[in-house]
């Protein structure tokens, strides 16, 4: 910084190249490092933890409550929100694309002005957004800060596999929740585009014990695989593709975990068109919310057979079916640990309540990501805090650009 003008360029610059060469534990300090460069006297990383519920600091400084905090208000909105009452600090929420990862805490030297530096610490979020993605593959420190207990084997396994729980473009937004985050057995979920179309998956294999997170993560390979390898699927993007990526993990099931049973829904949405297609092998229909409304019955089909039972693999191909969409429509795909859980005095969540809490989230103005995550503390708090089974919700919304 000289006479008073800040180089932003330069010190990306030198902090990109730095990035190459630092060592676990070091990102905080190279983020921090790059704010004072930027004019930032007071930097801070926060992170979400793997149950949305507290913001963890990198630098050690105290966790924030995601629901009561101006840090948590600006991760649950997405929004910069400003210190009031003569502070001078900002925080600002760090994504990777559309996948919510934390907030930044960012508050200038005295002499510098509020508006310049808030813009200087968007910059430095993106920044360390960047990295932190970069460095959690191989970084265990990134990984245990916001986890606040061990995971059992089973839930490593599934979530070694999974994919960020947001994905979206300008057409669509596709945002998922998991529970119990940390003694998950056998459900799972996936979503990745493939030029236009959005491709899905929500598993959920018999039992709670290494042997399921084991089929579900070997249903999660096979999906990926069929649907990667344009030789193998004949169908292209209709129907036939998705029973022939049904059959392949049919297959590899019988082959590595065989007396293993594991339902799902395969589904694919053309963003350009609103064609949704999918195939339903044993799991709970999805549902359709339509101008703040579940669609009766609209996506529930004759109910076909599991997977891992070699029916499919034997020629018997399960039946898909296809709809269009309208612009605003979302699709809610969940496994029956949601609707089945139980209080302490044995009421079940059950599918209307799933549903009213989905519609009046979205009524309030609440984004697919943070109507989830509320969800999922709804459901918890539903259950004592103990559930029983897996919980796993995905939730897609077509919003096309008019």
């Amino acid at each position: 910084m000289e006479g008073g003008q800040v180089d932003v360029a330069g010190a990306l610059a030198r902090a990109l190249r730095r990035s190459h060469d630092i060592g676990p534990g070091e990102v905080a300090g190279l983020i921090v490092e790059t704010g004072r460069e930027l004019g930032l006297a007071v930097v801070d990383v926060l992170l979400a933890d793997v149950q949305q519920r507290r913001l963890v600091s990198l630098t050690g400084r105290a966790d924030l409550d995601i629901d009561a905090s101006l840090a948590g208000l600006a991760y649950r909105t997405q929004q910069a929100q400003r210190e009031s009452g003569g502070g001078r600090g900002s925080w600002i929420p760090m994504a990777d694309g559309i996948e919510r990862l934390g907030v930044l805490y960012a508050a200038p030297d005295r002499a510098a002005d509020p508006a310049g530096a808030a813009e200087r610490g968007e910059v430095l979020a993106t920044l360390g957004a960047l990295l932190v993605i970069s460095k959690s593959t191989h970084d265990d420190g990134l990984v245990t800060v916001v986890r606040s207990r061990p995971m059992s084997h089973q839930a490593e396994l599934v979530w070694a596999f999974l994919p960020p729980r947001t994905i979206g473009s300008g057409r669509v937004t596709s945002s998922a929740v998991l529970e119990p985050a940390y003694d998950v057995g056998g459900d799972a979920f996936d979503h990745s585009f493939d030029g236009d179309v959005l491709q899905m998956a929500v598993l959920d294999a018999m039992g709670h014990d290494l042997a399921s997170g084991g089929a579900s993560s070997i249903a999660l390979a096979a999906f990926r695989a069929a649907r990667r390898d344009g030789t193998h699927v004949s169908g292209g993007s209709g129907v036939a593709a998705l029973a022939e990526v049904a059959l392949r993990i049919e297959e590899a099931l019988l082959r590595w975990i065989p007396n293993r049973l594991l339902t799902g829904v395969l589904a694919r949405l053309d963003t350009v068109t609103g064609q949704l297609t999918w195939v339903n092998c044993g799991h709970p229909p999805p549902l359709l919310i339509r101008d703040g409304h579940v669609v009766p019955r609209a996506l529930e089909r004759t109910a076909q057979l599991p997977l891992g039972l070699g029916a499919y693999a034997e020629g018997r191909e399960p039946r898909g079916h296809t709809v269009r969409l309208q612009p605003g429509d979302r699709v809610l795909v969940h496994t029956d640990g949601v609707t089945e859980a139980r209080s302490p005095d044995g009421e079940t969540f059950g599918e209307q309540r799933l549903a009213d809490f989905v519609v009046r989230s979205m009524a309030a103005g609440q984004d697919a990501p943070e109507a989830l995550r509320r969800l999922v503390l709804s459901l918890l708090d539903h259950q004592a805090h103990e559930l029983r089974d897996d919980a796993t919700i995905l939730l897609t919304e077509w919003h096309p650009p008019h």
